[in-house]
Order: structure tokens, then C-alpha cells, then sequence
């Protein structure tokens, strides 16, 4: 028999979740999404930094929002810290701590004692006027000093593809996602864009759960599989890369999950498909 969770309701756990979904997307600020790296460009023109495997937060001046548009229940000693202007960033823990962040962040009443161990890593100033290299400097001047909490991201440059490379492999040696490229010369926008680039050894992707397959042999009474549907329509199979808890209790019908891959079959499929986590939406 497979857990209550996959059995019970799942039409009306899928409106549900739709509903709430409409009703975020209303409320969720406009920020700068990134294309993926695909060679070909001169590397030398962008400022490079690390990757974060953190939770997206905008600050407005006045609130400190998930990417839903959700409020972020920090505690008022941390939001005290935060400049009038607008910032865009990550609230992280460190290299592969997403779980334990997502955790932290999400409850309620905040504990003082874990939101010591958060940093917001701010990376662009949103409304901000001038190139990203100027918008930088003014960054700069907004956070330093102002909390240890409060640090802008590291940007550097590289000479060339090769460097690039290279820098590549030794953050993802160190336990790092990736690289993010931001065209030094680009005025602030919102949506996607190639001004914004993300780099990493694997691409990685969304979908939305429309089925749970149950499981065999020794995952029995679990689940098996996600059957999850791409944006395009187009559906398949996710059995690898869960806990045995996930399995137990896995993400509802209707749920955004992300999952990694290493390429598309020629029918455009996701190659070698492993689940990383519920999409965050808080």
C-alpha cells in the first residue's frame, strides 16, 4: 500500500497548491534570473563569482521577501541591519548546508541562536542606476561595516575561457555549485537574460509532480518514482537521487521539484534525471 500522503486527496492537494501559487506569484518581486553558460562570449568582460546553494531573498527597504514574495520571519536584530536601498542576494550557511538553511529560515518563530550562523550575500542592487561594475561599488558602500551577517558577494575577473575552466573545477572540488557571470557593463533588468550567466558541471531543471509511481522490492510501500511533467508538457520518470525518508513522504501532486541531469536524449528527455530538492517557494 502506498503512504497516505501519495493516496489521499490528490486532486484537491493539487488545487490547492495551485491556488497558493497564483496567489505568491502576485506578490513576488521581480528579479534578475540568469542563462546558462554556453561558451562563446569574452569572458574578460564579466565579473565572476561563486555560485550559492542558498535561499533567494530580496530586501525592498522595508521587508525582507522569499522569491514568492513571502515574508521572511528573520528576527529584528538581522532586518535592523539592512540600508534603506533595495538588495538582492542569498541568505546562506555555507557549501552544501541548503537543507539545514531551508530549515532555519523557514520556521515561524525564529531561533536567535541558528540565524547567527546566516549571511546575507548580497549580490546586485535592484532599481539601482549605472553598470554592474558601478552598481558594485555602491554595494559595497551600502554593506561593508554594517553587520557581519551583511557581506557582498566576492566578484573577480578572469582572462579567458581557460581560467574560467579552472576556477570551475576548483570551486566544485571545494563542494561549490558552480559560477555566475554578470556582464560588468550591464544596466539592471529583470527576467531572465544572457546578462546574467550561471555555470555549473550538470544542468539542472524544474518540474511538476502529476503522479507518484509505487515502489519495488525493497522500496515497497514507497514511493518508486515521480512522474513529473516539464514546462513544455513533455513527461518522465524521476526514481533517482531520493531518501529513504523522501520516499516515505514524497513532495505532493502539483508540487515544482529540481532535479539535475547531464543532457537531453534526442526526444528531449532529461539523460541520467536525479531529484535535488522541492523547489522553495516558501
Amino acid at each position: 500500500m502506498l503512504p497516505r500522503r501519495i493516496a489521499a486527496f490528490p486532486i484537491l492537494a493539487a488545487v490547492l497548491l495551485l491556488w497558493s501559487g497564483l496567489v505568491r506569484a502576485a506578490d513576488a518581486p521581480a528579479l534578475l534570473l540568469a542563462e546558462r553558460y554556453q561558451g562563446g562570449i569574452d569572458v574578460s568582460q564579466y565579473w565572476v563569482s561563486e555560485k550559492l546553494d542558498g535561499v533567494r531573498a530580496h530586501w525592498d527597504g522595508r521587508q525582507l521577501r522569499f522569491r514568492s514574495g513571502n515574508p521572511i520571519p528573520a528576527p529584528a536584530w538581522f532586518i535592523a541591519a539592512l540600508p534603506a536601498h533595495p538588495l538582492d542576494g542569498e541568505l546562506w550557511l555555507g557549501r552544501g548546508s541548503f537543507d539545514r538553511l531551508s530549515g532555519i529560515v523557514r520556521r515561524n518563530i525564529p531561533d536567535d541562536a541558528e540565524w547567527r550562523q546566516v549571511r546575507y550575500k548580497v549580490f546586485e542592487l535592484p532599481e539601482a542606476a549605472g553598470t554592474f561594475s558601478e552598481r558594485m561599488k555602491q554595494l559595497q558602500a551600502l554593506t561593508v561595516g554594517r553587520a557581519h551577517w551583511l557581506q557582498p558577494v566576492e566578484q573577480f575577473r578572469l582572462a579567458d575561457a581557460k581560467a574560467l575552466k579552472r576556477k570551475l573545477d576548483e570551486v566544485v572540488k571545494g563542494g561549490g555549485e558552480g559560477l555566475m557571470l554578470h556582464r560588468a557593463d550591464a544596466q539592471y533588468e529583470t527576467g531572465r537574460s544572457a546578462a546574467l550567466l550561471k555555470l555549473t558541471p550538470w544542468q539542472d531543471a524544474e518540474a511538476r509532480v502529476v503522479a507518484h509511481l509505487p515502489g519495488k522490492g525493497k522500496y515497497a510501500g514507497m514511493l518508486g518514482a515521480l512522474q513529473v511533467q516539464m514546462p513544455d508538457g513533455r513527461r518522465f520518470a524521476l526514481g533517482s537521487g531520493f531518501t529513504d525518508a523522501e520516499r516515505r513522504n514524497p513532495p505532493l501532486l502539483g508540487t515544482q521539484v529540481t532535479y539535475r541531469y547531464r543532457e537531453l536524449t534526442r526526444h528531449g528527455i532529461p539523460r541520467f534525471a536525479r531529484f535535488l530538492r522541492v523547489r522553495e517557494s516558501f
